[in-house]
């Protein structure tokens, strides 16, 4: 058998392949494997997994999805994001921020809307993906994050959030 297996990116929150032979990964299937033979890779349950959470709504136990847009400030844990390298913004220079964010969004914003407004405004790293942060369980978050999200419906957005990382509204999607 090959030396490939699936792995999953943490960062990314998606399936890859990886050569543990090699030391080579991709994000497609590696040539001369075919779909059957991926099923029985070591790992293959991370694509399992992948696509129940985005294809048919099944949500793995005890795990919640959300999207977030973050809105750092001076006082923040790392008052510096993708869009801006050193943040002089003030706690309430962030909350108006998104508190404008949530009025333009309304009380039930799609996942397509809240994602259009993270890309551009979101300070986490997440804004490529529209904000989503995948799956994630009990103690994964930080706290405040945490409790609001797993606080919030599918599909209803939280108000402002604070912790250390900076102001967040939360857009809970499964």
């Amino acid at each position: 058998m090959s030396s490939w297996e699936i792995r999953f990116s943490k960062s990314r929150q998606l399936p890859y392949f990886y050569d543990s032979a090699g030391g080579a990964s991709t994000w497609e299937r590696p040539e001369g494997i075919s779909e059957e033979q991926i099923t029985s890779l070591p790992g293959a349950h991370y694509l399992q997994q992948h696509a129940n959470g985005s294809g048919n709504g099944d949500v793995p136990e005890g795990q919640v999805r959300a999207s977030h847009l973050l809105v750092k400030h001076r006082d923040s844990r790392r008052p510096s994001s993708w869009k801006e390298k050193n943040i002089t913004r003030s706690v309430e220079e962030a909350e108006g921020i998104l508190r404008e964010h949530a009025n333009t969004l309304g009380s039930k914003p799609t996942p397509d809307q809240f994602g259009q407004l993270a890309k551009t405004h979101s300070d986490c790293s997440s804004a490529a993906k529209g904000g989503d942060l995948g799956f994630f369980g009990r103690g994964q978050m930080q706290k405040p994050f945490e409790d609001a999200t797993y606080g919030l419906q599918v599909g209803e957005m939280s108000d402002v959030i604070k912790s250390d990382s900076g102001l967040h509204l939360i857009l809970r999607t499964a």
